[in-house]
């Protein structure tokens, strides 16, 4: 934009009575540079040849004649130059092969249908598709570009204004306080707190990262020492696996021996039923889909089934959704029953399993091994 010779704005010096003020540009040099270097005329230019073709065939719908009115509202002083260039295209269409226009104008149509969507569509160029499926309301009211709320995009002109008539505006109200209010109550984080956090994060998991941190035994990934791995398959976790389980409720279920020794502590608490039933709900995702019918039932009357001999505990509203997910038995059944689990057992187990004195001395008791091992190792060094 600031290159004069590669067709940037013009920058001059105005003299102003006694005084010079250096590189000056003017608004309308701006939007003459922007209608030039985007093309702005060619929506333009492309209606105006729609209306001197075939009408029967490529009529304008009424959101096209509106929008060519207002074009021509906006562009009236340079109208006529328009409509030449628009003009001198249609004569040069009419000499190609009857194919080729035909296959030039489907393509233009289709380019004109993506960057200027029909009302109601919505724009992919100026709207976010993966917003849009992340929204937690779907019956919310939002605005598109073309001021048509997204509810109504897949109906009918006739539905919308008949709909429109039964809604009293209040409820229109009620349904954008709430999406404003789900707006609001997106979080939302400075970007130096994310560049902390991804900090930590990077220096917690540093030690455990075997490309980064020479490990002993040594890396398997550089060396042929696979000593690594059978320790990493052992039920007899190293001090590195007891310490990670503390980092996370998700990296202790990750690590089989995690998963053992926080069984071990639920059945000393008469608990244990949360886990079995989170562990049963995730083998049943893994199962193949002829064995899947018995294993929900088998679940279900395990676990959440009236009188079941290690019944769970759930909020009414999960057991409804799982009771009617097990009428249709998938893969997914216990999804609701598993996550509430989850976080009951994150929230409470979890805490009290760190506190409790079996994982504390689990902990000091891999420190000093491998502080002896260490000792050894130091020992042996200097003899030799």
């Amino acid at each position: 934009m600031q290159d004069d010779k590669a067709g940037g704005v013009p920058i001059r010096t105005v003299k102003s009575f006694l005084s010079k003020i250096p590189s000056v540009i003017t608004g309308a040099d701006i939007v003459q540079w922007l209608m030039k270097t985007l093309n702005i005329e060619d929506p333009a230019i492309y209606l105006c040849k729609r209306t001197m073709q075939n009408k029967a065939r490529l009529e304008l719908a009424d959101y096209e004649a509106e929008n060519l009115a207002r074009l021509q509202r906006a562009f009236a002083r340079k109208w006529e130059f328009i409509f030449m260039q628009a003009e001198a295209q249609v004569k040069i269409d009419r000499k190609k092969d009857k194919t080729e226009r035909k296959i030039l104008d489907s393509q233009e149509r289709a380019f004109w249908d993506v960057h200027r969507p029909v009302p109601g569509c919505v724009n992919t160029t100026e709207m976010d598709i993966r917003k849009c499926r992340r929204m937690k309301n779907p019956n919310n009211v939002k605005k598109s570009v073309y001021g048509i709320s997204e509810d109504s995009q897949m109906q009918s002109p006739v539905h919308r204004v008949a709909q429109t008539a039964k809604k009293p505006a209040k409820d229109d109200l009620k349904k954008q306080i709430t999406f404003l209010n789900i707006q609001l109550d997106r979080h939302c984080l400075k970007m130096s707190k994310v560049a902390e956090s991804l900090v930590s994060y990077t220096e917690q998991y540093l030690e455990y990262d075997p490309l980064l941190t020479p490990q002993d035994p040594p890396n398997p990934w550089i060396s042929d020492d696979s000593t690594f791995w059978d320790m990493e398959s052992s039920k007899e976790p190293s001090q590195q696996r007891v310490k990670r389980w503390g980092f996370s409720f998700n990296e202790m279920l990750k690590d089989p021996a995690g998963r053992e020794q926080f069984l071990k502590f639920l059945e000393s608490e008469f608990s244990s039923e949360n886990l079995r039933f989170w562990l049963a709900a995730e083998d049943l995702k893994k199962r193949p889909l002829l064995e899947v019918p018995d294993k929900v039932q088998e679940t279900w009357q395990e676990f959440l089934a009236p009188g079941a001999p290690s019944a769970i505990n759930l909020d009414s509203h999960s057991y409804e959704i799982t009771s009617q997910n097990v009428k249709d038995p998938g893969r997914y059944t216990f999804e609701d029953a598993q996550e509430h689990i989850y976080k009951l057992m994150k929230s409470d187990s979890y805490a009290r399993f760190l506190r409790s004195n079996a994982y504390q001395e689990l902990l000091q008791a891999k420190k000093k091994g491998k502080s002896l091992t260490g000792k050894r190792l130091t020992g042996l060094m200097q003899s030799s």
